[in-house]
């Protein structure tokens, strides 16, 4: 993964963890694919896809998890919830950068569904 890549998960979890989620998993990688964060929202495990895009040509952040993406993410996230003893609520979030600045980061929560 590029520096660039890296500062932006790290910004992206600081900003989920100043709205109150705490880290369960950073790069989460399995057979099907990589999860940028998991983190906990009171009983909620969230997958979260971490985008940066420094152009909106193409639609930008946003429509980089296209389908195929987000069928990877969906079966990440499957091999994750199988490993643990019961399962909790879920849901798959999107945080978008268009810069790796902390106050130019795009929230999506729910962003897609199972």
């Amino acid at each position: 993964m590029s520096s660039s890549g890296v500062q932006a998960e790290q910004l992206a979890a600081q900003f989920l963890q100043q709205r109150g989620l705490k880290l369960l998993q950073q790069n989460y990688r399995c057979r099907y694919g990589e999860i940028d964060l998991i983190m906990q929202d009171a009983d909620t495990v969230v997958f979260a896809e971490v985008r940066l895009r420094k152009h909106s040509d193409f639609g930008g952040a946003a429509a980089s998890i296209n389908a195929t993406k987000q069928g990877r993410l969906i079966r990440a996230a499957h091999h994750y919830l199988a490993g643990l003893a019961h399962l909790p609520p879920c849901r798959f979030d999107a945080v978008l950068l268009q810069a790796l600045e902390s106050n130019n980061i795009e929230w999506i929560r729910d962003a897609f569904s199972t």
